[in-house]
């Protein structure tokens, strides 16, 4: 994988450990402009990962470059803060604070001093999350998807360079969703892990796939796709030695693994390459 200096983040041999556990392996990736999504089953090591993008966590090995800077020197972590938006995946959010509160509170953090310019950007994510009407109501009396908003709206305060984004879509309803994939389209560069594979089929451009704190997989939604070309089939009836097969709302079985003879092979989804793949590291 080449890395070039115009990339928005480069990672070369990262590795993370908590005690005896590998959490991340010598990971290489690099992200210019785009949605580039992640995934992995759970444990695979995409939030550790992510916190080390985000610089909450400092890897045990390995080189990271975010927006061109080197996040081990203090100055240059700084920077990188102001310019990034972190999204993790259980938002901590305080409270007794205020929807506007909170996402201003953020922008104070990222050293915003300007107060007026805060005001309109602070309505501006809200309003892009579609939370106008709840602005002003203390966060402990909102719901888990619109907790979950008031995170993203913090996350894209003052038009981050690259979000960092873990499983964005969580408690989020089919409007919102479509929503949150029209924002992102519109951000310059998004690392988002997930366990939605639609999501990523609908958004990325490039996606990488875990496993065991490694990258298994790296290269385009189709690419991944077309790892289970001539592998997957359908019938009217289940075959006991496909390595997955379900019944479809066709009222048709879909297979994946090795078809037998004279099977009606299908084209390949996003989901079959995926299957394949984690059937394959399995063993």
């Amino acid at each position: 994988m080449s890395i070039t200096s115009t990339d928005t983040l480069a990672v070369t041999g990262l590795a993370k450990r908590f005690g005896g556990t590998r959490a991340v392996e010598d990971v290489t990736l690099s992200a210019g402009r785009g949605v580039i999504g992640l995934l992995g089953p759970n444990g695979a090591g995409k939030t550790t990962l992510l916190r080390m993008v985000a610089t909450v966590l400092a890897p045990d090995a390995g080189d990271l470059r975010l927006l061109g800077l080197d996040p081990a020197r203090p100055g240059d972590r700084i920077e990188i803060r102001r310019r990034i938006g972190y999204l993790p995946q259980s938002p901590g959010l305080y409270a007794g604070f205020t929807a506007y509160d909170l996402v201003d509170y953020v922008a104070v953090l990222k050293e915003h001093t300007d107060k007026a310019w805060r005001q309109r950007e602070v309505r501006r994510v809200l309003e892009s999350v579609e939370l106008a009407h709840v602005m002003h109501k203390k966060i402990r009396t909102l719901s888990g998807g619109t907790r979950q908003r008031v995170a993203l709206a913090a996350a894209m305060v003052g038009s981050p360079e690259l979000l960092v984004l873990d499983e964005p879509a969580n408690g989020l309803d089919p409007d919102q969703r479509l929503r949150l994939r029209s924002l992102l389209s519109q951000s310059q560069t998004v690392l988002m892990s997930t366990h939605n594979i639609s999501e990523v089929s609908a958004l990325c451009q490039q996606v990488y796939v875990m496993f065991s704190g490694r990258i298994r997989f790296s290269g385009t939604p189709a690419e991944l796709a077309a790892l289970a070309d001539g592998r997957v089939w359908e019938d009217g009836t289940q075959d006991p030695l496909a390595i997955r097969s379900w019944l479809t709302a066709e009222g048709i079985y879909r297979h994946l693994g090795d078809p037998p003879a004279g099977a009606a092979i299908v084209a390949p989804t996003l989901d079959d390459g995926y299957l394949l793949l984690a059937r394959q590291e399995h063993r």
